[in-house]
């Protein structure tokens, strides 16, 4: 097992090392969230949501790669200076911040879908650029020994993996269920994301404990 690993399997859902500073952030997301169904901003807080959705769906088959292989997750979060980790590349801080940048970027898109800029579709444009600076700051993450990587196909040598599968798919689902025109449409998807994430985690968490 590498020690990165080992490291963050120590941590993973120990409360002893909660911070109070988690519950007004925990406040911050609500009143992001708050904000947009004041205004009944649907497509913002289910483009929000769905972004939040897909990284727990990384985060899931990310544990169970550290349970098959016994060695590394693919990514991880060794770093005792979290509140919560609640998976193993996952802690609460990363959750609360994935819970709000789907809707960070979400309100940056032009109104026009069809719009593109430098010949390119802006939703993809905005999707491109999104997950660079996403990989950018996770290099900065890996740099300070906050996030590790372990496998030479994922990390500073080889970032492609981690913008095409870290990231872009959080961005166009996002982006995607934004553009949806019907409310209805958008919930299925949504809920479908839910349905798939809590189910893993009830198996692989709750039942079998692999992650």
């Amino acid at each position: 097992m590498a020690d990165s690993a080992a490291r963050a399997l120590a941590l993973l859902r120990d409360g002893s090392h909660f911070q109070w500073y988690i519950i007004p952030l925990l406040l911050l997301v609500m009143y992001v969230y708050a904000n947009e169904v004041e205004r009944r901003n649907w497509s913002l807080v289910l483009a929000g949501l769905a972004f939040w959705l897909m990284d727990w769906f990384n985060e899931i088959w990310n544990g169970l790669v550290f349970h098959f292989t016994n060695y590394a997750p693919v990514w991880g979060t060794p770093g005792n200076g979290s509140s919560l980790v609640i998976l193993i590349g996952l802690n609460i801080e990363i959750c609360f911040m994935f819970a709000i940048m789907g809707i960070v970027m979400a309100k940056q898109l032009p109104a026009d879908k069809n719009l593109k800029i430098l010949g390119v579709p802006n939703r993809l444009l905005y999707a491109i650029a999104g997950s660079a600076l996403a990989v950018f700051v996770e290099c900065l993450l890996n740099w300070v020994g906050a996030l590790t990587w372990e496998y030479p196909w994922w990390n500073l040598h080889a970032p492609w993996l981690i913008w095409l599968i870290g990231y872009m798919p959080f961005f166009l689902m996002a982006f995607w269920v934004y553009d949806m025109k019907s409310v209805k449409n958008k919930l299925i998807t949504v809920g479908t994301i839910f349905a798939v994430d809590a189910l893993a985690l009830i198996l692989f968490m709750c039942i079998l404990k692999w992650i």
